[in-house]
């Protein structure tokens, strides 16, 4: 069944470009380190809920969208060592002085185990 890596991202839409630029980067890279699959999401139809939501997951601003993400494995030791590959690959490296096209400190993300 594997194992799955999330994210949550809130992307200014202003920098949506330069994000898919990234995305389309990050999806070739972890393929090439060994991940099964990688997938990002824009949001289309999620609407800012009463209590909880995925925009008010990552404190979504006027001016953004929200971007979710799902990467396969076979299991949590593949993970492991597909994303220090990955960390390690200089094309994941950015520039000095280059921001990061959305607010990394917003992202909601974690590593889940099969269950169903």
């Amino acid at each position: 069944m594997g194992y799955v890596d999330a994210f949550v991202a809130p992307v200014p839409r202003a920098n949506l470009a330069r994000y898919v630029a990234l995305a389309e980067l990050a999806a070739k890279v972890w393929i090439e380190h060994g991940a099964l699959d990688y997938r990002e999401w824009l949001a289309d139809d999620a609407p800012f809920g009463d209590f909880t939501s995925f925009p008010r997951a990552v404190q979504l601003k006027e001016d953004e969208v929200v971007v979710i993400a799902m990467i396969t494995y076979l299991d949590r030791a593949h993970r492991d060592a597909v994303n220090a590959a990955v960390m390690a690959d200089p094309r994941m490296q950015r520039a000095e002085g280059e921001t990061p096209p959305c607010e990394n400190r917003r992202m909601v993300f974690g590593g889940f185990a099969p269950l169903v």
